[in-house]
């Protein structure tokens, strides 16, 4: 069988952890910042994991871990 390809997008944008999830960061913290509330804007800047249906689809997007 010959080897998967890595999804490079994917791979730059997630990290899998040691127990086999991956964790993501927060969208909408790029730009726009002075309509966001303060308590907003720290929610934003922390990671968190990624769902269960999204875990599922970036098990077969990184084969090899990432």
């Amino acid at each position: 069988m010959p080897k998967l390809k890595t999804h490079r997008g994917a791979a730059k944008r997630v990290k899998r952890t040691a127990s086999g999830r991956f964790k993501r960061h927060h969208a909408y913290h790029s730009h726009i910042l002075s309509k966001k509330s303060r308590k907003r804007k720290r929610k934003l800047r922390s990671a968190t994991m990624a769902s269960d249906p999204d875990t599922k689809v970036l098990k077969r997007m990184l084969p090899y871990g990432a």
